[in-house]
């Protein structure tokens, strides 16, 4: 499962539209791995400026990739962190998270790290069965 949902926001989703502050609430605590990476990012981007700011490591053991795999891989949470942080996400091989600003002025560097280029640039045996 990848969402630990509350039984008052099922109800909601039940009844119709969610609160989207009740889900991010939901994805916060039910991905803290994911949420922190997130965030981590989004606070170094403002503080270092430029294009984008990413994280590199790979997480410490599969519960935490697998955090990262379900809050990046599903629209519907990784568009309310977008929307919640105001940013755009980028992800590469399992772990590399990257966050861009919704300036356009970083439109080509986002195009470039989304490449398929700048995919096969990223590969290296370690991460071959992550």
């Amino acid at each position: 499962m990848s969402l630990d949902v509350p039984p008052a926001l099922l109800d909601q989703a039940e009844r119709g539209e969610v609160d989207e502050a009740a889900f991010i609430d939901c994805v916060r605590t039910s991905l803290p791995y994911a949420w922190e990476m997130v965030s981590s990012l989004v606070a170094q981007l403002k503080v270092d400026g430029g294009e984008f700011a990413d994280n590199q490591t790979p997480p410490p053991d599969e519960q935490h990739r697998g955090q990262l795999l379900r809050a990046l891989a599903s629209d519907a949470i990784r568009g309310a962190l977008e929307r919640h942080f105001g940013v755009r996400l980028a992800f590469q091989n399992c772990h590399r998270v990257a966050v861009f600003p919704l300036d356009a002025s970083v439109d080509d560097r986002l195009a470039r790290f989304t490449s398929i280029r700048g995919q096969l640039l990223n590969q290296s045996p370690e991460l071959r069965d992550c």
